[in-house]
């Protein structure tokens, strides 16, 4: 008998591929709860700090938002539980409030992050969540730099009813797109190993099996579910028709007016923002590494390839008067790497991707 099950979609058990698969999508599934939890948090501290909400408003803010189908989790659940939870050691309130600000880890967030880097796969919101652990170890530092580092300027200003429901209706639509991100920046991490290792990783059946006895169990995996089952090979789940892509463009603008309040007011929203900047970066055709690529071919000749040129051809420019081409003379043309010498260095100590400091 299988202890985890659901009622449409029965036990959440499965094979997902040869040795190795599963271990693998399991840490990609911790990677995923870091964010999620980062992220609840990240609310949390608005409606904590900027709201000057209770832990009682809170908590029945969350209640109401975990009956719908978009954020309704084991997460959201438990929260509810730990904001109305009276301290245990007959202080006055809560004890939620009693809880020193420093979280641990076992380190499957820090595997994930590192298993992103060596598939060059972006999970920024995963990222921002592990660097949200670190930063609450140094504890002491951060009292230290709250005494010395400015802020904006705070106000008791009461924030009015009408106010506070508009804010609380668009951090609810942030944290749902928020949450979306992180789940398809794990899906694409999971298939990109996949692909690499010829494991052929079902990404319906991770949603399908991660929708009971799991942290990051939640409705959202139903909709996931869908998308993975009406194509497979979708390159990332935030470009699903059937759902997510109209889901995320209805909540972009609330999105943006949480980072823009929050960042205003001085509240870091390290999860929440880098999940936006993942849906602009990902949205745009034309991104600045243009830029980024020109310099590493000027103080590295690493090269690059032109929009106007439909080859694979690899082009060298000569940027400036210091840079020699094989005849020792300054030239303003642009060369295919076959025909170009790196001019000489005043130095030989190596750098990233074997360049050279000048």
């Amino acid at each position: 008998k299988c202890a985890a099950t659901t009622k449409a979609y029965g036990p959440c058990t499965g094979y997902l591929g040869p040795i190795g698969s599963g271990n693998y999508v399991k840490m990609v599934h911790n990677g995923i709860e870091y964010g999620d939890m980062q992220l609840i948090a990240e609310v949390y501290d608005v409606c904590k700090s900027l709201l000057r909400m209770s832990n009682a408003e809170i908590a029945a803010t969350f209640q109401s938002w975990n009956t719908g189908d978009e954020l309704n989790s084991y997460l959201m659940e438990i929260t509810c539980t730990i904001l109305k939870k009276d301290d245990d050691r007959g202080r006055r309130g809560q004890v939620l409030d009693y809880i020193l600000d420093k979280t641990g880890m076992k380190g499957t967030g820090r595997w994930t992050v590192q298993e992103a880097a060596e598939r060059s796969v972006p999970i920024p919101t995963i990222t921002a969540a592990l660097d949200g652990r670190f930063l609450s170890g140094r504890k002491e530092e951060r009292v230290e730099a709250e005494l010395a580092l400015n802020g904006p300027a705070s106000s008791n200003e009461k924030v009015s009813s009408s106010t506070r429901a508009r804010i609380l209706e668009d951090l609810r639509q942030a944290l749902f797109a928020s949450k979306v991100c992180s789940y398809a920046q794990g899906m694409s991490l999971i298939q990109t190993a996949s692909a690499e290792f010829d494991w052929n990783i079902p990404l319906a059946e991770c949603a399908r099996i991660w929708m009971g006895g799991c942290i990051i169990r939640a409705k959202l995996l139903l909709p996931i579910l869908k998308a993975y089952e009406s194509n497979p090979t979708l390159n990332n789940l935030m470009m699903d028709p059937l759902y997510f892509r109209n889901a995320l463009n209805k909540s972009q603008n609330a999105w943006r007016r949480v980072v823009a309040y929050a960042v205003t007011h001085g509240i870091a929203v390290p999860a929440i923002g880098a999940s936006l900047t993942y849906y602009d970066s990902y949205r745009r055709g034309r991104l600045p590494a243009n830029l980024t690529q020109a310099q590493r071919d000027y103080f590295g000749s690493h090269t690059y390839k032109r929009t106007d040129n439909t080859s694979d051809e690899a082009c060298h420019t000569i940027w400036s008067d210091t840079h020699y081409d094989k005849s020792n003379k300054p030239s303003s043309s642009s060369k295919t790497t076959k025909k170009y010498n790196k001019p000489s260095y005043s130095s030989e100590f190596e750098l990233d991707d074997g360049e050279m400091l000048a």
